[in-house]
């Protein structure tokens, strides 16, 4: 009996250093960067469908390989506020390993193999919920959706690895840009926690306009449609004096020049009103990427963290 206690008891004791051992190389892995900074949030042109993918948008394509270069570190995660989703409640996708959603037509047969295999991350889905119920926001757990190309497209050019998990976030279909905003608040202690935040829209989504104007006008945004919007954009993002001014002219977003020819549909500009939500004073807007893709002024920003701010989730 004491010899199966004694055996017992060495059994616990190697359970234990093998989880200590666990523990440290799960540590080891993570950057010290990414737990003592505050993440970026970035608004991302993710281009028209697979297109940057097959090199047809050589911009765009270049724009998020570039992604990385503005954070501190490797993320943690990613969270992808997509375009290409809309749900009310608003939904958040809690598959462990979610699968492709072409959601795109009439591309050549290749731009339905692209495969992107970075895992999902159930836990972090599980506090984006949480996040979002305590400001009042409802949320959703979704097991089942895929990532759809707002998703895969910055995905496996910024990071072709597919070493860091993916969590992607819904649009509300009320399309209310003060609620996006909200939700960016509400989402914003993830910054601290090793997150980044990914908005995936285009800053200019006229289909209209893009068919007028294809070809015309390569590397002259200010020569292209919607340069005044684009401008106007810019400008508000950048020279707002403070988080809260800026925030207020974003919700009223439709009353800047060309606005409703820039967007007849806002669901591709509201990705960038979360990113705005999710920062504060402590941080600085820049514009990151200012280019005509198919002949329409495009441009995409961040919010940095200001050199001289802790981390912190005000």
């Amino acid at each position: 009996r004491e010899r199966r206690r004694a055996k017992r008891r060495r059994a616990e004791r190697k359970k234990s250093l093998d989880l200590i051992t666990q523990a440290e190389q799960s540590i080891s892995r993570i950057d010290l960067r990414t737990m003592l900074s505050r993440f970026p949030t970035l608004f991302v042109a993710h281009g028209g469908g697979p297109m940057p993918l097959l090199g047809v948008d050589k911009e765009t394509k270049a724009h998020l390989e570039s992604v990385r270069s503005y954070l501190p570190a490797k993320p943690l995660a990613v969270l992808v506020v997509t375009a290409h989703w809309e749900a009310s409640p608003v939904r958040v996708t809690s598959g462990q390993k979610p699968g492709m959603l072409y959601d795109y037509y009439g591309f050549p047969p290749e731009s339905y193999e692209f495969r992107f295999e970075a895992p999902g991350d159930p836990e972090l889905a599980a506090t984006v919920r949480d996040l979002l119920l305590d400001k009042g926001v409802d949320c959703d757990l979704d097991a089942d959706r895929d990532y759809d190309h707002g998703v895969f497209v910055p995905g496996l050019l910024a990071f072709p690895e597919a070493d860091v998990p993916f969590v992607a976030l819904s649009l509300h279909p009320s399309l209310d840009a003060g609620l996006h905003l909200e939700i960016g608040r509400a989402l914003r202690p993830l910054r601290d926690r090793g997150v980044l935040i990914l908005g995936s829209g285009m800053s200019f989504h006229n289909m209209r306009a893009f068919q007028l104007k294809k070809g015309r006008n390569a590397h002259q945004p200010k020569n292209s449609v919607g340069a005044a919007f684009d401008a106007a954009l810019a400008e508000t993002l950048v020279d707002s004096p403070s988080a809260e001014e800026r925030n207020n002219k974003l919700a009223q977003w439709t009353t800047l020049p060309e606005a409703r020819f820039a967007h007849p549909r806002e669901e591709h500009l509201l990705p960038l009103m979360v990113c705005a939500g999710a920062a504060d004073d402590h941080d600085t807007p820049s514009r990151i990427f200012h280019d005509s893709i198919l002949g329409a002024s495009v441009s995409a920003f961040q919010f940095a963290p200001n050199s001289s701010s802790s981390s912190s989730s005000t």
